[in-house]
């Protein structure tokens, strides 16, 4: 999910997916962690009751899912922390007036990029460069998830009302106090929306970094598909997506714990 290229060189679009109206109720809070438990118990009876031959116990045995899990959320997480550390920086120098005029071809890149499927990143880093790896993996799940946190950085600080901004400067802030003070505050929904989002991207595209022997959850659906074994594939793509809607869910959860209040 990316923010569309603005029109003309003073505004960008303001994103239309991923900012909450506000915190949920209890029971929203509930809902999430139910469906995770209800669906991991439900594998469980899967796993259970259902005959396996020697190649699907092994690939299904607890430790070796569980080990895919943990190296599917190493992934993720690193991947995402070095995101969060490039493009917010790079969001806030992009969105400084003396760099106003090539912000507009730059957002057509930036969207033009995201459009390149990543396994053709993971490809080129290992037929290229000969790397693979965990350090690959993590390079192109960065490359990829990048843009929606630069874009939502970018387009935070756009939203915030000029006149707030000239308060400031009317009380004597200088311009790193504004944009520690007022700017960034202010855009913090907006920022961890794109975070939000990089991290539910990179939980589904580390998938693929089994291909270039990064490990996840990727390397027992491969294994399964290999082997041509429907039950392997089937309980490590239910396993991603429930990893997904968990690591969503908490990322939810501190967005609305970080969200500035009033906003």
């Amino acid at each position: 999910m990316s923010v569309a290229a603005p029109t003309d060189s003073r505004e960008l679009t303001p994103p239309t997916v991923g900012v909450s109206a506000g915190r949920r109720s209890l029971a929203g809070y509930l809902v999430r962690p139910i469906l995770v438990v209800v669906t991991c118990a439900a594998i469980a009876v899967v796993l259970a009751v259902t005959p396996m031959d020697s190649l699907e116990a092994r690939a299904l045995a607890l430790p070796n899912l569980l080990s895919a899990v943990w190296e599917h959320i190493q992934l993720t997480f690193a991947s995402t922390v070095l995101v969060v550390l490039i493009a917010i920086p790079l969001g806030i120098l992009f969105s400084r007036r003396r760099l106003r005029v090539i912000r507009p071809p730059l957002i057509g890149l930036l969207n033009l990029g995201q459009a390149v499927p990543t396994i053709g990143v993971l490809v080129l880093l290992a037929v290229g460069f000969a790397f693979l790896g965990f350090g690959a993996a993590i390079i192109g799940l960065v490359i990829y998830a990048i843009i929606p946190v630069m874009l939502n950085t970018i387009v935070g600080l756009q939203q915030v009302d000029p006149a707030v901004l000239e308060s400031g400067r009317g009380m004597g802030l200088s311009a790193r106090q504004v944009l520690f003070g007022i700017e960034l505050p202010l855009s913090v929904p907006i920022i961890l929306a794109g975070v939000r989002t990089a991290l539910v991207i990179n939980v589904g595209t580390a998938t693929l970094a089994s291909y270039i022997n990064a490990g996840g959850l990727g390397r027992i659906l491969v294994a399964g598909m290999s082997t041509n074994r429907l039950l392997v594939q089937i309980i490590s793509a239910v396993l991603t997506a429930v990893l997904a809607l968990l690591i969503d869910y908490l990322a939810g959860v501190a967005e609305d714990l970080l969200r500035p209040a009033g906003l």
